[in-house]
């Protein structure tokens, strides 16, 4: 019988994140017939909740989040921890304020069962996820989606940049 510390901790932790991004499908698919319309009410604050674990890994790992580079970097290396290596992204600096989060692997979309809510389900768990955790790593940046996976697009594109909080579909407030 192999014991655990004889399993290496990249096939552990590869077998963890994909248990992390199937769970949210699991109970899409188990709750959401009974929940009805609440259901994305209900796991939109679970989501922003999530991102208090999000700002404790970026402290406890004393991730710079200083300007919109920093943000989506230190993002893009938590993401990874907690939805492990196929979460695959880059960030692009495209001012001295502002930065946009490629997301070109994504295990949540991937490991969707079919449900009726569909991809635009996983999109209101990132959405709620990142547009709650970014303000938070810095009050003066905000995030918004340019580009989802899952509505269609290639990869993700997340724009953080100095400004107001966006409204609750994830534009900016004018």
């Amino acid at each position: 019988m192999t014991k655990l510390k004889d399993i290496p901790d990249e096939m552990k932790w590869r077998y963890s994140a994909k248990l992390a991004a199937l769970l949210p499908a699991l109970y899409d698919s188990a709750f959401r017939p009974v929940a009805g319309e609440k259901y994305d009410e209900i796991e939109q604050e679970i989501w922003m909740t999530i991102s208090y674990l999000v700002l404790d890994i970026v402290r406890d790992l004393s991730l710079p989040t200083g300007n919109a580079r920093e943000i989506a970097d230190s993002l893009q290396t938590v993401m990874t921890i907690l939805f492990g290596p196929e979460y695959k992204s880059e960030t692009l600096e495209i001012s001295n304020e502002g930065a946009v989060a490629l997301v070109k692997r994504c295990p949540l979309p991937a490991s969707r069962v079919d449900s009726a809510s569909g991809d635009l389900s996983t999109f209101h768990k990132c959405m709620a996820l990142t547009l709650f955790t970014v303000p938070q790593l810095n009050k003066s940046y905000s995030a918004r989606f340019v580009r989802t996976m899952c509505t269609g697009d290639r990869q993700c594109e997340i724009k953080i940049e100095p400004g107001n909080l966006p409204d609750k579909d994830g534009f900016r407030k004018k």
